[in-house]
């Protein structure tokens, strides 16, 4: 039985789910405009940017919560973090679930802005060939539109969900923050029984999606250095050890001939989730037509349940700047991506050890071990996920896929920690098509309509689980 179809905390005489899709549709055109309000505030909380837009989101959104139904509004203010807003609403009976409600209100910097088809900030309707109408951004899918959503789902109910609600609106996850490792020091503010993490989104437009997995990340330095100082390349090369030539063999072995990290210690494994199409992948990843994919394997398990290392930076002299001398320092910074369910400071003493034991020609690295953060993988069996299942599948009218992120949410770690008994839902307004922190990001209405209506249903019918019980 459709136990969310008769429920009366659905909007609407005798709550049919019909009637929740038509508030959710009244809804939209507000939603959109308060987007748009929300959008054209620079909130980057990165070094150099000024920390006002931050407050000024902070301040539309807390308008916003308040307006929807959330009396109950307080701020957390850690060392160098912007302002996280949190809020709550009761339950409305002593047995209803508790669902907390996550998004972040910070950008990205928009990077060239030359590159955008409109003004970053000037948040521009359009209509994507594909997709249909749009909102144009930066910041406007990851993650603004997210947090709309989260509202959406609040002025459906008139305030008053059939569930308790906690909300958590961080200001500072862009760029990292003292937030990340909060949680479990407060593990009562973040009590729940389930959590929505809008961070993420379907895998593509249309195609309802619960991420399940998220890879782990860790960071290595690795240097070399040769000699005192640069020596003419024609009196002393060939002989004279060149530092680049050094690092480049050792970062050589960290591959195989098929392009398959070749790392003793790293764990990998099938994925048996949706993945993208190599096609897809090759538009999405801009490849080169023409250009092989590196690595063995369907594409899930290359991008989400297997490592991935690349290098991230390098130091060495420059092509236009380069003199015609031995090379005598040179270092790299490579970012390891982990299998959701291994041990990152495991992973990255594997890759540690494996640069120890090297000496390109003969010559030892220098090996330094930087950050490093835990992956996730949740549990998909509980009444959450089976009342999240029922509630995409009624907003986008077919069954919902699992998928997985080689991404990391630093911040989903420390709330499982806080409240290690409720369940973590990925799902949001965001899609694979979306451009975030690129230029011409931008939001779909379907999409966004998809997620304010799947979160609006799914808290209907998470209530009704829990007052009815599992079904047999």
């Amino acid at each position: 039985m459709d136990q969310a179809a008769n429920d009366p905390h659905v909007p609407g005489t005798g709550g049919p789910a019909a009637a929740l899709e038509s508030t959710v549709d009244a809804l939209m055109d507000g939603v959109c405009a308060d987007l748009k309000r929300l959008a054209a505030i620079p909130s980057i909380a990165f070094p150099g940017f000024s920390p006002e837009p931050v407050l000024q989101a902070r301040d539309l959104l807390v308008a916003l919560l308040r307006d929807a139904g959330v009396a109950s509004i307080g701020e957390l203010n850690l060392p160098a973090t912007a302002p996280v807003i949190t809020g709550s609403i009761p339950p409305p009976t002593p047995d209803a679930p508790t669902v907390l409600l996550y998004g972040h209100y910070d950008v990205q910097p928009p990077g060239d802005e030359r590159l955008w088809t409109s003004e970053p900030f000037e948040p521009t309707d359009f209509r994507e060939p594909a997709g249909g109408p749009a909102i144009r951004a930066r910041g406007i899918a990851d993650d603004k539109a997210n947090l709309m959503a989260h509202i959406g789902a609040l002025r459906a109910y008139g305030g008053r969900p059939p569930v308790g609600i906690k909300i958590v609106f961080e200001g500072q996850e862009e760029y990292g923050s003292a937030f990340e490792a909060y949680p479990p020091s407060e593990p009562d503010l973040f009590a729940c029984d389930a959590m929505i993490i809008a961070d993420t989104g379907n895998i593509r437009p249309g195609t309802p999606t619960l991420t399940t997995a998220l890879r782990g990340s860790a960071v290595v330095l690795v240097e070399v250095r040769t000699l005192n100082s640069a020596v003419h390349s024609g009196e002393y090369g060939g002989a004279a050890p060149d530092a680049l030539l050094t690092l480049l063999k050792a970062l050589g072995t960290l591959h195989d001939v098929h392009g398959d990290v070749a790392v003793e210690g790293l764990r990998r494994e099938p994925w048996h989730g949706t993945a993208l199409s190599e096609e897809e992948f090759r538009d999405l990843a801009g490849v080169i037509p023409g250009t092989p994919l590196p690595g063995t394997g369907g594409l899930g398990e290359r991008l989400w349940n297997g490592p991935a290392l690349t290098v991230v930076g390098l130091d060495a002299p420059s092509v236009d700047r380069g003199a015609s001398a031995v090379v005598p320092y040179a270092r790299a910074k490579l970012n390891l991506r982990v299998h959701p369910r291994q041990d990152p400071q495991e992973a990255q003493a594997a890759l540690v050890r494996h640069l120890q034991r090297l000496r390109p020609f003969g010559i030892p690295l220098t090996v330094t071990p930087g950050e490093a953060g835990p992956g996730y993988e949740a549990a998909t069996d509980g009444p959450a996920y089976r009342a999240a299942r029922t509630a995409l599948r009624r907003a986008w009218g077919t069954d919902p896929v699992h998928c997985a992120s080689g991404g990391s949410i630093p911040l989903v770690n420390g709330l499982a920690e806080a409240a290690p008994n409720a369940e973590i839902l990925l799902f949001g307004a965001e899609d694979n098509l979306c451009n975030l922190h690129g230029p011409d990001e931008r939001v779909l209405l379907s999409e966004l309509r998809g997620h304010l209506l799947a979160e609006a249903a799914f808290l209907a019918e998470y209530a009704a689980g829990h007052r009815t019980g599992p079904t047999p």
